[in-house]
């Protein structure tokens, strides 16, 4: 009997490692392959993607023809974002296109919104070369919707690659595959004739990418836009393909995750689940709540002053961002290994409005004092407090203590990970304040505040170590 028994669970554990097995065959095999998805997996590990990752704080500009209504034609009011308007009913198309005779930026000044960058701590910019409605803003060879045929004549993008580069600042060009303009563009491919056309359609598309990377070589990546077009999506071979001759042309060139879809139409992440591209791009306007979200992809958040509106627009409706929103908005995105962008929306004259200067200088404020907890910062690994969010410098053991909520108490609570203690606290702006964090369990301190009156985020700094002090209290917990 016993014997017999014994049998049996043999038997049982041969079974069970079969089945064990064939799961992970099944599970190994459910990868597709794939012509067209993700070229690697992980992140990229060269200098430039590094340099990327450090930036923490970007700007972005939105201008062109649309900067000329605002939002407003004919004493009518769009109700949706002011570059989308040429899209809406109550303009005709055509007076709509008419308006490249009367963009004329006079108050345009490249080296100005440069320094408004450079004031408000921004280590990159992307700007918009071409939006929707395909008015250029270089002097494109491939079209004549461009600046050079507008009373302005002159190149915009070229002055402006030159301004910020001369404030130490990179560039990513933006560009609108959609082209509302080009009578070769189609939503949709129906008929051969659609496919004849969309075929020209490519074809003027990466002549305008190929002619962007040899006009301003110094760029450092494009952000593409305006790819979710079913035409655009059936693009696979086409659009992978010439990604890879962009790169080839420009060796280190950074491209977000919205170029390109896989052979299934899967756009930002492939059949697999693979990200396409150097980072994701799908965090428009919204910030991910942990930092399993991001999947240990790179990413960046672009971000709006009012609710929707990237061009100008005469009327600010909704809710307006405060300076210490965006400034927790930041706080947020670096915690969680993002950049933060911030959109400008320049008048057609090429003047930017007070509102966005005033936003600008208040960020650079804080950043002037606060700029080490953001630049090239990381995920500490800390467990996430109410009062605001951490941050790590990249290869060293200094954290931070980025200060939103002060409770009531004046405590703020630390929990630490394993084996990490703390050997110094100090603010950031005065180093000379320090703190002697409260023990109160295992892993978990207060940090007790002089002054619990604060009225503008600041921050504080953890030197730490690998290895628990000895001294420290070691915690059982209760039996039960």
């Amino acid at each position: 009997m016993k014997s017999k028994k014994i049998f049996l669970i043999l038997i049982t554990a041969i079974l069970f490692n079969q089945f064990c097995q064939a799961q992970q065959t099944e599970f190994k095999q459910t990868a597709v392959p794939l012509k067209h998805g993700a070229h690697r997996t992980g992140r990229r590990t060269d200098p430039d993607m590094a340099r990327w990752r450090a930036y923490g704080l970007g700007q972005f500009i939105h201008w062109g023809l649309y900067s000329i209504p605002g939002g407003e034609w004919n004493g009518k009011t769009y109700n949706g974002a002011s570059e989308w308007i040429r899209s809406w009913d109550g303009i005709p198309k055509s007076s709509y296109d008419s308006l490249i005779y009367h963009f004329n930026p006079t108050k345009f000044d490249a080296t100005a919104w440069a320094k408004t960058a450079q004031q408000m701590g921004a280590k990159y910019v992307t700007i918009t070369t071409k939006h929707h409605d395909g008015f250029c803003l270089w002097p494109s060879k491939f079209t004549k919707y461009t600046v050079a045929n507008s009373p302005y004549k002159k190149d915009l993008i070229g002055p402006l690659v030159d301004a910020y580069n001369k404030a130490g600042i990179d560039v990513i060009l933006y560009f609108s595959v959609m082209d509302w303009n080009n009578p070769d563009w189609r939503y949709e491919i129906k008929t051969k004739a659609d496919s004849l056309a969309f075929d020209r359609f490519k074809t003027f598309t990466r002549n305008q990418l190929l002619e962007l990377l040899r006009l301003y070589p110094t760029v450092k990546g494009l952000w593409f836009d305006g790819t979710w077009d079913k035409a655009w999506v059936q693009q696979a071979a086409f659009a992978d393909e010439l990604e890879t001759e962009m790169r080839k042309i420009h060796p280190g060139l950074i491209i977000g995750s919205r170029f390109r879809a896989d052979e299934n139409g899967k756009r930002h992440f492939d059949t697999n689940g693979n990200l396409m591209g150097d980072y994701e791009q799908g965090w428009e306007r919204k910030i991910p709540s942990t930092i399993n979200e991001v999947h240990g992809n790179d990413w960046d958040c672009v971000m709006t002053v009012p609710e929707n509106q990237w061009g100008y627009n005469k009327a600010w409706k909704g809710h307006i961002k405060t300076t210490d929103e965006l400034l927790e908005m930041l706080a947020r995105c670096v915690s969680l290994d993002g950049n933060f962008v911030l959109n400008f929306g320049p008048k057609g004259d090429g003047s930017i409005r007070q509102e966005e200067l005033s936003l600008a200088r208040e960020i650079g404020d804080w950043m002037k004092i606060n700029q080490e907890a953001v630049y090239d910062c990381e995920y500490a690994g800390f467990e996430p407090q109410n009062w605001g969010y951490y941050t790590k410098k990249t290869g060293t053991n200094k954290v931070y203590m980025l200060i939103f909520n002060v409770p009531i108490s004046g405590a703020l609570r630390l929990k630490l990970p394993s084996k990490t203690g703390i050997t110094k606290a100090y603010r950031l702006d005065d180093p000379t304040q320090q703190y002697t964090p409260e023990e109160i369990g295992s892993h978990e301190s207060f940090i007790h505040l002089k002054n619990k009156t604060e009225n503008r985020p600041f921050v504080i700094v953890l030197e730490t170590t690998k290895e628990t002090p000895a001294k420290a209290v070691k915690y059982e917990k209760a039996k039960t």
